[in-house]
């Protein structure tokens, strides 16, 4: 049970209701409002002992008020919600002093355990809020799906630290949009932000190319041949893109900058401070390369001080109409005619495998805005296109089986890493449960085109249980034709 006083500021009045029961429940006593003059005078008058607050209000923005909070009453935690799912959102909550940001929709049970952790943490709230970064039109990544939250999140908490990040995840991800992101809106943001893919350089250059190169002294000093990316990236930000590339011996060198802070040329004796932050990324799996003797340990545990994942594009559907619309913007933008796309042509990019990712979704997106002799891009239209590409952008079946287990402990593995020292809430194996057997039931009944008898076959379980199933995850059954 908790004990203490809840604020819940939401012009929601569902919110509000389910929120205040929730906590009531729960032990705590609260108070709510729909407005932020309400929010900010309990907050004069001394109520509360932590805020959950909603961001856009009717007569003002939370995130604008945060600071002034955080002037009145330093120990006061609050934690931010919003339907705006954005990086800029996660930013803005994170730079504004926010205790949490969670996306809406929320998990109750996670709203719960933040504020439970919050009330048992009163009193370490402190210190004054950063300046807030400038709001962006044009955001640095697009997606609202329940994958790029947690991306998000991550990402709003490491602008302004200067800690080692692993990017992981597929080919064509975006895994440079999200180094620039943390260098464009972190505090090294003023500096040069220096990529370079050690995949496209040849293995016996990549210490010269990283460290730079002299070819012999004159007039009594080195002389430099090749400035290396270190040296470019001072004051700055370095992406080491594709690092399980990375030869042993560059490694090593690598492993030595990291622990010292700085570096000479290769066939130099001049040191040189290394003041940049290193962001590395890697499609592949570090972690089987270390026992395969290709990669050090020590040095994966040097770069890999906050992970992130990115999702692949077939993790996070919902973004694809996002993602779709942005790109025609941005061909808009190269000279392209302005398209529109249909509902139908949207739900056909849903059913994709994408191997290429979110980089074979832009390119597909291009080629039909200059294509498309329409001004709206049918559905046949993006048939037409998918139908020509490459054979390999379909997964194998054999592979699918294996990258699912994947996924799934790569999912579990990014939300113990989300709530670092703390357990997540409880509740977490039914959680994960729910989350396979809902989609695998509903697009096996889809399969079966709602017959429950072959589908109980297909799963291999009883009839009575599949219709308890179907009744407790809330799925629609429809006879008769395809369900989607």
């Amino acid at each position: 049970m908790m004990d203490g006083t809840i604020i819940v500021a939401d012009d929601d009045r569902t919110i509000r209701t389910v929120l205040s029961q929730a906590l009531t429940r729960a032990g705590c006593r609260v108070r709510s409002t729909s407005t932020i003059s309400t929010l900010w005078r309990w907050v004069e008058e001394g109520e509360g002992d932590v805020v959950v607050s909603d961001v856009m209000m009717p007569d003002g923005d939370a995130l604008d008020l945060l600071p002034a909070i955080r002037k009145k009453r330093p120990d006061l935690p609050v934690i931010i919600m919003s339907a705006q799912n954005t990086v800029m959102t996660a930013i803005r909550a994170t730079e504004a002093g926010a205790y949490e940001y969670l996306p809406k929709p929320f998990d109750l049970k996670e709203v719960l355990s933040q504020v439970n952790k919050a009330l048992s943490q009163r009193g370490a709230v402190s210190g004054a809020p950063a300046a807030q970064p400038p709001r962006e039109e044009g955001l640095p990544m697009i997606g609202r799906s329940p994958a790029m939250q947690e991306v998000y999140r991550i990402m709003a908490r490491l602008m302004n630290t200067d800690l080692g990040v692993m990017i992981s995840g597929e080919s064509g991800t975006g895994k440079e949009l999200v180094a620039r992101a943390l260098h464009n809106f972190g505090q090294r943001k003023d500096g040069p932000f220096v990529a370079v893919n050690l995949a496209a350089i040849p293995r016996d250059m990549i210490e010269s190319d990283l460290f730079g190169q002299v070819s012999g002294m004159r007039n009594g000093t080195q002389h430099p041949e090749l400035v290396g990316k270190f040296q470019q990236a001072q004051g700055g930000t370095l992406f080491l893109d594709e690092v399980g590339d990375m030869p042993l011996d560059a490694q090593t060198r690598l492993l030595r900058v990291l622990q010292e802070g700085e570096f000479s040329p290769v066939g130099g004796r001049d040191m040189h401070k290394a003041d940049t932050r290193i962001i590395a990324a890697t499609h592949q799996d570090l972690r089987a390369l270390i026992n395969e003797g290709r990669f050090r340990e020590d040095l994966f545990y040097r770069l890999n001080v906050v992970p992130i994942r990115l999702p692949p594009l077939r993790e996070r559907l919902d973004d694809i109409p996002d993602l779709a619309r942005q790109f025609l913007r941005n061909a808009e933008a190269e000279g392209l005619q302005r398209k529109a796309i249909s509902p139908e042509a949207i739900k056909l990019l849903q059913q994709q495998q994408w191997s290429g990712n979110v980089r074979e979704l832009e390119n597909l997106m291009r080629r039909l805005a200059a294509l498309c002799p329409d001004d709206t891009i049918a559905e046949n239209m993006v048939a037409k296109e998918i139908a020509e590409r490459p054979s390999s952008a379909t997964v194998p079946q054999a592979n699918r089986q294996q990258k699912l287990s994947k996924s799934i402990e790569e999912h579990l593995q990014r939300y113990f890493d989300l709530h670092g020292d703390s357990l997540p809430p409880p509740g977490l194996y039914e959680r994960i449960i729910k989350e396979v057997e809902l989609p695998l039931i509903a697009l096996s009944l889809a399969a079966t085109r709602g017959n429950q008898v072959k589908t109980a076959e297909l799963l291999g379980i009883n009839r009575n249980t599949l219709r308890k199933k179907i009744q407790d995850l809330d799925i629609r059954v429809t006879r008769g034709k395809k369900m989607m």
